[in-house]
């Protein structure tokens, strides 16, 4: 025979107080494991989307990110000219030619020093980069030291403000409009003219290469191309959704080890909580136990019934857990992104997978924390357990 749930729930609402503290438990390591797991699912999805699947980027074979990279002008001619490059309706190429630099600007309140991007973008640079969108001043003038800056980088840094100046490259540059890139690396960044950022910097070259292509499919044709040319035997093609995810890649691997680690620390002590909960549970009702057994239920009814609560209890704190770490959505952080060593801001992110992984999780803590107690009560003598009365 079988134990009724209803036997499992009244002891649980019986030692309301104990299992209500362990359930707390539970769900604070539950609330770490998943905001870790949130946390470098954000830093991934605010890099992937900054790139497009239409588009794909040229840069330096050797170079891990953008600012590390060199192209000349010869080779983005060369391929710009390639057929599977689309063309706008005024019938140019569209391609970004960008330079990307790493500037020192204070933080507001602390004044502490942060990297920040500058990108110079070519006239068709915005175009390419749907997730861009003005929301103060105006755009940048072509050709003068004029900035747009993003929106995480003006509420974050001094003198990133409309009118205000930065200066870099041996001179001022003016910010004239402010956007919002969404969830994106581009949120983090400052924007001007390609042209303006390599004078100040007297770069010859260009960092990458951004271009649209007439179809995602013609991506292998592309890059068998640049393999095969001897001229650019040195650069590399990848799609632009690939490149930014890569760079996510080595920070976002570190924080899900290192918060993992954590986490099955903090989570022993979860388990044992668990563990003396379900100890005192046998221990007060070693008669019930009995009672039971000597009515025909058999150890294993008996392990399952005990097994069951404390599952119980995990669930209720894990769901707990959840639903306060599904809070830290509406939270935003910056960070240095080891890839490109500039801050970039990103916000928790919640996936089903990350909510499938975390009630496993949880359900693993009180099977850990409850398989020991259960096996004891399945194991107590019937006429030793009522004469404990």
């Amino acid at each position: 025979m079988k134990i009724p749930f209803i036997y499992t729930f009244r002891s649980l609402w019986t030692r309301k107080l104990t299992a209500m503290m362990t359930i707390a438990g539970v769900g604070l390591v539950v609330f770490v494991f998943a905001a870790v797991l949130m946390l470098a699912q954000g830093l991934k999805d605010t890099l992937v989307a900054t790139g497009s699947s239409d588009n794909a980027i040229l840069l330096r074979s050797s170079a891990e990110s953008e600012t590390l990279s060199s192209i000349s002008r010869d080779a983005a001619s060369i391929l710009e000219a390639m057929p599977e490059v689309a063309t706008g309706q005024d019938g140019k190429p569209m391609d970004s030619k960008e330079c990307v630099v790493i500037i020192n600007m204070n933080k507001k309140g602390s004044h502490d020093m942060g990297n920040v991007t500058v990108r110079g973008l070519s006239s068709a640079g915005l175009a390419m980069r749907p997730q861009i969108h003005m929301t103060e001043g105006r755009m940048f003038t072509p050709g003068t030291s004029e900035l747009i800056v993003g929106n995480e980088i003006a509420s974050r840094f001094e003198g990133a403000q409309i009118g205000g100046q930065v200066k870099f490259g041996g001179r001022m540059w003016t910010i004239v409009g402010v956007f919002d890139a969404g969830k994106t690396g581009f949120a983090s960044e400052l924007i001007g003219d390609v042209d303006q950022v390599m004078q100040a910097f007297n770069r010859p070259v260009y960092s990458a290469m951004i271009f649209r292509m007439k179809s995602p499919d013609d991506f292998p044709a592309i890059k068998a191309k640049v393999e095969a040319d001897p001229r650019l035997m040195d650069l590399t093609v990848k799609r632009e959704k690939d490149f930014y995810a890569a760079e996510s890649q080595q920070l976002a691997d570190f924080i899900s080890i290192l918060g993992t680690v954590i986490t099955i620390i903090f989570s022993f002590g979860a388990m044992i909580g668990a563990m003396i909960t379900m100890y005192a549970a046998v221990a007060n009702r070693t008669v019930e136990i009995g009672t039971l057994r000597a009515l025909g239920f058999r150890r294993r009814s008996v392990l399952g019934a005990f097994l069951t609560e404390s599952l119980i209890i995990a669930l209720i704190g894990g769901v707990a857990g959840l639903l306060l770490a599904s809070s830290m959505q509406l939270v935003t952080i910056s960070t240095l992104n080891w890839s490109s060593f500039t801050e970039i801001a990103f916000g928790f992110s919640m996936t089903p997978q990350i909510v499938a992984s975390t009630i496993i999780f949880a359900l693993i803590m009180g099977f850990i924390g409850g398989f020991l107690p259960a096996a004891r009560a399945a194991r107590l003598n019937i006429i030793n357990a009522l004469r404990a009365s």
